[in-house]
């Protein structure tokens, strides 16, 4: 199933996608997404829906963050060896993460604000994993039973605050509107092997990033027990996996960053597209 919000920002309503491709309306049985429904008796409960009978949204319609009740965003840092040496790094011996506040997420195709006194700001095409179950110190081998579904993130990313104003990374990854997330969370079932997944990003229709979820460094049950080992993981939490080389830290013969009026255009296969186009801060 693959499972979307719509409606203004902070007023979402449930959605799913029909077997059709067609988004429809399936608040008058579920008002909103909770985050119960991603329990796997929900989920099976779920699919004996009829959704191709729901009324259609119209065309227009906004989309926001498919996942409800987000408690964090834990973000993999340098999770591919290619985008470890363009930013100067060597692959990490373990997993590097990092959080990012449910305050920056957006829908996925919501204006992407550059912050007062952003020099560097970056992008970064992330698969996101989508926590359905209460994970704590889980094994590597059980710890798929616990993902609910996966999800196409932007982790944007503004590399001056992040890499030249000192301490952690988060001050460069925490500003509003730097998480999109979406169109829709597709749930397992469906994603037969989330290590075989190719993702890509254009800016202003040039392709700066074409990867795979193959060349992953550390793979997505390795990520879930080894996060589950240092912080419990709940139903609706993101786990954003780390993005291929390609980024505009990394570009050739020299870096290059987003401004206002530039449009990001991102997918994952089966996950969905989204696009966002910069604006500045007021």
């Amino acid at each position: 199933m693959k499972l979307l919000r719509f409606g203004p920002a902070g007023q979402e309503r449930a959605g799913i996608l029909g077997s059709d491709g067609v988004a429809r309306d399936i608040s008058m049985l579920v008002p909103d997404w909770r985050a119960a429904h991603l329990a796997p008796a929900a989920l099976d409960a779920l699919r004996a829906v009829d959704v191709d009978r729901l009324p259609r949204l119209p065309e227009g319609t906004r989309w926001g963050c498919p996942v409800p009740d987000i408690g964090k965003i834990v973000c993999v840092g340098l999770n591919y060896a290619d985008h470890a040496r363009e930013s100067g790094m060597q692959p990490p011996k373990e997993p590097v993460l990092f959080l990012k506040p449910t305050s920056s997420l957006s829908g996925p195709n919501d204006p992407v604000t550059i912050p007062r006194g952003a020099l560097k700001t970056d992008w970064e095409v992330e698969l996101g994993v989508v926590i359905g179950s209460k994970a704590s110190y889980v094994s590597q081998a059980d710890a798929l039973s616990y993902v609910a579904g996966y999800v196409l993130v932007n982790d944007v990313s503004e590399r001056a605050f992040q890499l030249e104003r000192g301490g952690q990374w988060d001050k460069g990854k925490a500003a509003d509107t730097f998480t999109p997330v979406g169109p829709w969370l597709v749930t397992a079932d469906e994603v037969a092997d989330p290590q075989q997944l190719s993702l890509w990003l254009e800016v202003n229709g040039k392709r700066v990033q074409d990867g795979t979820t193959a060349n992953l460094i550390f793979g997505i049950a390795e990520l879930v027990s080894y996060i589950s080992g240092f912080m419990t993981l709940h139903p609706g939490d993101i786990i954003s996996t780390g993005t291929p080389s390609g980024v505009g830290l990394g570009q050739k013969p020299e870096p290059w960053y987003l401004k206002a009026g530039d449009v990001m255009r991102l997918g994952i296969a089966g996950l969905g597209e989204q696009s966002q186009t910069c604006v500045a801060a007021a």
